[in-house]
Formats: C-alpha cells, structure tokens, sequence
C-alpha cells in the first residue's frame, strides 16, 4: 500500500505540473493522509476505504488524462502498472509473503501425509487437516474408530508422544527453510490437550467427521479461540517463535505431557526451558493453563 501511494503520489505531482488543475492538488493531499494513516495501525474497514478510493476516485481521474493527453499517458501508465497484482511492484511485497506461506504450508502437509501413517499402524485413528493462515489438523482415536481392534489408553498417551515431537521436527524444518523463503517467517505451535472422550458422527453429506452435541462442541470453541489467548496478567501472546505451546484444563494431563517433554529434551528435541503459565479468561472459557517449551534448533537429533 505505501509503495502504491508513493507511486501515485509522484504520478499525480507530474500531472500537476505538466496540466494546471486544482483538483490533483487535493488529490494529491489525501494521498500523504492516506499515506500517513497506514502507517500506523490499520484494519480492514481502512483497506476497503482505501480501495473505494482508488477504483472510485483515483482511477477514472487517470483514465481520463491517460486517454485524452497523449504525452502523460507514460507517467500515468507507470502507475497502472504498479497495481497489477501479479508482476506490479506494489503488490511485491504481498507475492513474497505468499509464495513463503506457500512453501511452509506445502512443506508442514507433506511431512504430515508421512508422518502420520506412523501412528496408523499403532492403532486406526481418523486425521483431518484444515488450511487456515498455517496448517490445522485433527485427530480422534477411540474405540469406535477401530471397532475390529481392542483400543486401549496406551495408544493415545503413544499419540500424544508422537504429536509433541512430529511438532518439534516440523519447527525445525519450517526454520530451515529460512534461507528458501522470500520474505522472512517465523512459525508457531500449539496443541490442545484434550482428555475428555468426546462424540463424533460421519457426515455423509460433507464425507466428513463432526463432533456432535452442545456440550463436544464446546471442544470446538475452546480449540478456536486459544489461538491468539495472552499470558494471564500480560499482553503476551502464549504461542512463540521457537517455542510449542500445549494448553490444558486438568493437572494430570501437565503431568503426562511432563514426562514426554523430558523425554524429548533428552532426546535433543527441546530445550531445558519449560514453563508452566496460567492463561487469560476467554469468553466463555476459564480454568486455562498451558505448558511452553522451546525447540532445539542446534544439536543433532538423538537416535530414540
């Protein structure tokens, strides 16, 4: 957006001089506002004002010194050809951060669609990804899964073990992938531990599993809005760079993943340096607590 208002901005100082109108002065002013405003922080309602500015105002003004005065037609086809979205320089930027994303995304699914067949062939379980702004996924495992199979407990807790340290090898991944990318990521984990059976059906309709009932679903709720959730009594954000985050209701679910956190620092997977945090209320939501440990990017990995 800025390198697109520099842009029109010079385009429109230009015009002024070469064709004497009052009007691209003011043009030109709202532009350095505009400028100045996003610059600080902006929202979505801004960009959409933004956007009505320059197809509504700003466009057909240069259509039409572009199609009536010949000799302008270069200083004014500079701009138009900023705002192409796919070789236009103000939209670089946003081509760099894509392709990134892309490429992080891309790397996380197909370690996922291998890995994960490690823990099918423990016990039959059901994984679903999402493509969010990252990667989302899903796994449920119990008896109704498998009904041919005797499920036991040991086959989550071997889950969970699996989980916390398929997140440490994708945070060592994703961070070697820095010199790949074009524009400068950082990734971020979080799990949510989830001890309570919980009732899912197969909705033919979607070909999909769903969790039913008021109550599974507020598993639903929980999972959504922990995203972004803060320290308790700070403003800082619970999922790290470097670091997996793993929130929990119940002390005996801390003391399990206890125990595979101190396995995998031996391991090499994780550093020495796990906290034990309380996290704000959310809407709806209290009694939150999360685990946080960074990931080792340094050592070899161990043999297990």
């Amino acid at each position: 957006m800025k390198n697109l208002l520099t842009i029109l901005i010079e385009t429109l100082q230009v015009l002024n001089e070469n064709i004497h109108l009052s009007l691209t002065g003011k043009l030109v002013s709202k532009c350095e506002e505009w400028l100045e405003r996003i610059s600080g922080y902006i929202t979505t309602n801004d960009e959409l004002m933004l956007d009505t500015f320059l197809h509504n105002e700003i466009n057909p003004f240069l259509e039409h010194f572009r199609n009536n005065y010949p000799a302008e037609r270069e200083t004014i086809d500079r701009y138009f050809n900023a705002m192409n979205e796919e070789t236009g320089a103000s939209f670089e930027n946003r081509r760099k951060l894509e392709t990134s994303m892309q490429l992080i995304n891309t790397s996380i699914n197909q370690y996922l669609e291998q890995a994960q067949t490690e823990v099918q062939e423990s016990f039959p379980c059901y994984f679903e990804k999402f493509r969010t702004d990252g990667v989302e996924y899903d796994i449920y495992i119990g008896q109704s899964i498998a009904p041919q199979r005797v499920f036991d407990m040991l086959y989550l807790k071997n889950i969970r073990l699996w989980q916390l340290r398929s997140m440490a090898e994708i945070a060592r991944m994703t961070n070697d992938l820095g010199d790949q990318l074009s524009r400068p990521l950082q990734t971020t984990h979080l799990i949510f531990i989830h001890s309570n059976a919980i009732d899912i059906s197969f909705r033919n309709d979607e070909r999909r599993f769903d969790v039913e009932g008021a109550y599974n679903i507020r598993y639903e709720v929980v999972k959504k809005r922990i995203d972004k959730v803060l320290i308790a009594g700070t403003f800082e954000r619970l999922t790290q760079p470097g670091k997996i985050a793993m929130v929990y209701f119940n002390p005996t679910e801390a003391a399990e993943y206890d125990e595979y956190i101190r396995y995998l620092q031996v391991q090499g997977y994780l550093l020495d340096d796990l906290e034990y945090l309380e996290l704000e209320e959310l809407q709806g939501v209290t009694g939150l607590k999360a685990l946080r440990v960074g990931v080792n990017y340094q050592l070899p990995l161990l043999n297990s």
